[in-house]
């Protein structure tokens, strides 16, 4: 009889345990399944490329919108839409109360006209009206000569063409999304740093983020913030020059300002910006104040720091380390807050220039 019990029950606890483990595998399978399906509906109605050139080409035919990519894309079809990169939208600006206004105005009448007839079509106005809208946008043509803002081929309605970058991430390996979404993200950041060039190329990339964060810093266009300095929005080319894969969080100082002010706020967690532009929680007013707290280049440094300290030469690792944490604590409320930046910054740029110079890998 106690034979009996003793079996029965262990039946009972197998099944039981049996039950539970079919459960939770269940559980796991829907739970992972409506993710995957709920990532790949967002990005199949965000990546239609064949849906937008339809509508652009509809538009193009009819003499609604006109630019020098239209017939690439339109009747020569050389043009085709290639990897989505992105799945954000409404990335949106505004001109604002830049500096030199007039000469700016006239900058864009210049890339407006795509023919080069010397007069702006209706529908070639229409096109850089549209286009206007986007941050990205507004400073390839501010930066169009600068080195490492990707050169504007042309565009057709609110559709413009970069410059095919060969890197499109600082580091790292690209992997599918679905797998993506089951990678911890330090694990992702400690593997990316094993897939990296060799470290006097790395340094080469990383000035021209230097030189780029220059660029952008009270130019004759007004200043620009990068709201977000991840290493998925930098590139570089197969001669190691950086170039900038993804500038819609580079916004101007004055555009930020409007945004962010007066927002209400309960801590300095509610001033934010994309991803990093902060400014401070006001607790007598319970507002959002409008001056940055971190310049770009503390923002840039922050980025470089574990990708320029890997594999750094053992001879100069302690004095980049310096500099780096030295820029990494600049604030834009410091005093002198400007000549500290140009003196971090050209420091920088001098030491690894110095140590790369003279090597074949640069």
């Amino acid at each position: 009889m106690n034979d009996r019990y003793v079996l029965f029950y262990s039946q009972a606890r197998f099944s039981y345990v049996r039950m539970k483990y079919l459960f939770f595998s269940w559980l796991v399978v829907f739970v992972g399944s409506w993710i995957i399906y709920v990532q790949y509906s967002t990005y199949t109605e965000l990546c239609r490329g064949k849906d937008c050139k339809k509508i652009i080409c509809d538009k193009y035919k009819t003499g609604v919108i006109d630019g020098p990519a239209c017939n690439s894309l339109c009747v020569t079809e050389t043009l085709y839409f290639g990897k989505c990169l992105s799945t954000k939208p409404n990335n949106q600006a505004k001109l604002g109360d830049q500096g030199n206004l007039s000469e700016l105005v006239n900058l864009i009448l210049t890339v407006a006209d795509g023919d080069k007839d010397g007069q702006v079509s209706l529908g070639e106005a229409k096109s850089a009206w549209a286009l206007l809208q986007l941050n990205e946008f507004l400073l390839m043509v501010i930066l169009q000569d600068k080195e490492h803002t990707p050169k504007l081929m042309g565009f057709c309605g609110d559709l413009y063409v970069m410059e095919s970058v060969e890197y499109t991430s600082l580091y790292g390996i690209s992997l599918p999304w679905v797998i993506e979404l089951f990678i911890p993200s330090g694990f992702r950041r400690s593997m990316d740093q094993l897939f990296t060039p060799s470290w006097p190329r790395k340094a080469k990339i990383a000035i021209g983020l230097l030189e780029f964060v220059e660029d952008v810093f009270h130019g004759p266009y007004g200043n620009f913030l990068m709201c977000d300095t991840s290493a998925k929005n930098l590139g570089y080319n197969d001669k190691y020059d950086l170039k900038m894969v993804d500038m819609r969080k580079i916004v101007p100082e004055t555009n930020l300002k409007e945004l962010i002010k007066d927002r209400h706020c309960e801590s300095d967690l509610d001033c934010v910006y994309g991803t990093d532009c902060r400014t401070s929680c006001d607790q007598s007013t319970m507002k959002c104040t409008s001056e940055v707290i971190q310049p770009n280049l503390a923002k840039a440094c922050q980025l470089l720091k574990d990708y320029l300290l890997r594999g750094a030469p053992s001879e100069i690792r302690e004095e980049l380390e310096k500099q780096l944490y030295s820029c990494i604590a600049l604030k834009v409320t410091a005093n002198q807050m400007e000549m500290e930046h140009s003196l971090i910054l050209n420091n920088l740029k001098t030491l690894l220039w110095k140590k790369i110079s003279y090597t074949n890998d640069s």
